[in-house]
């Protein structure tokens, strides 16, 4: 099951004078920032996800220009995966607007596939006046790009039988899970298609891109799972960035970005009543190039000022000084349900107290109070 153009739609959804037009969330026309999603209607005009947003504005100048409200996007994808659960408890939720769904053993109940395929759907446009995009197969690989066959609103089914006839129906850059780069080496071996790619044999595929590579492309041109997703995914993250409408180094602006990003990112986990272990860093520097730095703790990170320390250290540790800064982003992943046992401490730290005080914090958050460190409250930066 997967959303069709799903951030764009909750707000064609919640603002009817929206629809039939083109929408796109993410930066303000004039500001830095990049296209996080958009309408079907903005796709006409070339604008697609991860543009710039001066790009987007120089193909659609008359698009509708939304800032992303994850909160809301959150709450809907809520509703949907509850309906999920009212037809099968065996759901895997990949994303915020995706997700796998085992129907084994559900065909007394709701039918034929295809009859109870039309079923869900109905549910959700009852539930959130949305469409969505259904894949079937007996296995998720083919179901997934099943799902992307006939968007938007669409429903399509690979036969048992009938797998290779549906991959080679296909662009090779249509098979999930290949990247750019892989292509572009692809390319270069003389392999455009996916019928190109079961010319090679394992042994030689390995051979030319690595083991794990080689096995991936090769089960991958005969439509055989290769074992993505076998349930829930292992280390979900939490993330958030900003870019900065000017590129900066002042170390000021980046302790306070870096803050805020922190209680941005713990009030997602602890919404979900989760901790972390790993932090990312992630930075861009103005020429474009991008580094990004992982740290793993024994301990898990359940505080949003515990989450700012070690951000500022890797920080500190990566961060070249007299280089510019054009984007930081900062994620909390090998998450963990914030009641899974661990080893106690015999006295509670600074950190845990904070804990009990970002609880609060956001119980008041979710009544519609806004409610932030004060030294937020100073937006002289950037």
């Amino acid at each position: 099951m997967d959303m069709d153009a799903f951030y764009a739609s909750v707000e064609q959804s919640d603002h009817p004078e929206y629809k039939n037009k083109p929408v796109i969330i993410g930066a303000s026309p004039g500001h830095r920032g990049v296209v996080a999603a958009c309408s079907y209607e903005a796709r006409r005009f070339g604008v697609h996800s991860a543009m710039p947003i001066s790009h987007a504005y120089s193909r659609c100048k008359d698009g509708i220009y939304l800032p992303v409200r994850m909160n809301r996007y959150q709450e809907v994808s809520r509703q949907i995966m509850a309906a999920f659960n009212d037809f099968t408890p065996d759901v895997i939720q990949i994303s915020v607007d995706e997700a796998f769904l085992n129907m084994t053993g559900t065909e007394k109940l709701f039918g034929t596939p295809e009859e109870t395929a039309y079923k869900i759907k109905a549910r959700i446009k009852k539930d959130t006046d949305l469409n969505i995009s259904v894949g079937i197969a007996h296995n998720k690989f083919l179901a997934k790009l099943a799902s992307e066959y006939k968007k938007p609103n669409g429903l399509y089914i690979v036969q048992k039988g009938k797998e290779i006839e549906f991959i080679d129906s296909l662009k090779l850059g249509d098979l999930w899970g290949l990247g750019k780069k892989t292509l572009e080496r692809l390319e270069n071996i003389n392999i455009s298609t996916p019928k190109d790619l079961r010319k090679m044999d394992q042994s030689q595929l390995e051979e030319l891109l690595g083991r794990s590579s080689g096995d991936f492309l090769y089960k991958i041109s005969r439509g055989i799972d290769p074992g993505m997703y076998t349930g829930e995914i292992k280390n979900r993250s939490v993330s958030n960035e900003i870019t900065f409408r000017e590129d900066t180094k002042d170390s000021e602006v980046l302790k306070l970005t870096l803050l805020e990003l922190s209680y941005q990112v713990m009030f997602r986990v602890l919404e979900n009543e989760e901790r972390g272990r790993t932090v990312q860093l992630k930075l861009r520097y103005s020429d474009f190039k991008t580094i990004t730095v992982r740290e793993t703790h024994n301990f898990p990170i359940s505080s949003a000022e515990e989450l700012f320390n070690i951000a500022g250290k890797l920080l500190h540790r990566k961060w070249k000084k007299s280089e510019e800064i054009r984007l930081i982003g900062l994620g909390l992943s090998s998450l963990e349900n914030i009641n899974t046992p661990g080893q106690i401490d015999l006295f509670e730290d600074d950190y845990k107290k904070n804990i009990k005080l970002e609880k609060v914090a956001l119980a008041i958050r979710k009544k519609g109070n806004k409610m932030i460190k004060a030294s937020l409250l100073d937006r002289n930066r950037p």
